[in-house]
């Protein structure tokens, strides 16, 4: 893995206050994204099928999240997870509360 990878991650991370590193064909990914289109809110995306580091990001990602899938989902540099976990984090309340911290 190279340091150039890990930098951009980390940078984008800091960066975007919701960053998505997705899949543009995952359902999963999709799902996420119109979750916080549903709350009008901007976020930054990398596919990573598309990339040509996406492979290397993907494998950083699961370095520094031991998350395999995507999405892999930051708000305010604080990894929330995937999918089903940025779902409960607005079922329960604390997604607004993230978001609002912003």
């Amino acid at each position: 893995m190279s340091q150039g990878v890990k930098d951009l991650v980390e940078k984008l991370i800091k960066e975007n206050p919701i960053m998505i590193f997705s899949k543009s064909y995952c359902p999963y990914c999709k799902r996420a994204k119109g979750v916080l289109e549903s709350l009008n809110k901007k976020y930054e995306v990398i596919e990573l099928d598309t990339e040509s580091k996406g492979s290397d990001i993907q494998d950083y990602l699961e370095e520094k999240t031991k998350q395999n899938t995507v999405p892999n989902i930051f708000i305010g540099g604080q990894h929330v997870g995937g999918c089903d976990d940025l779902l409960a984090a607005k079922e329960n309340g604390s997604l607004n509360k993230m978001i609002a911290a912003l």
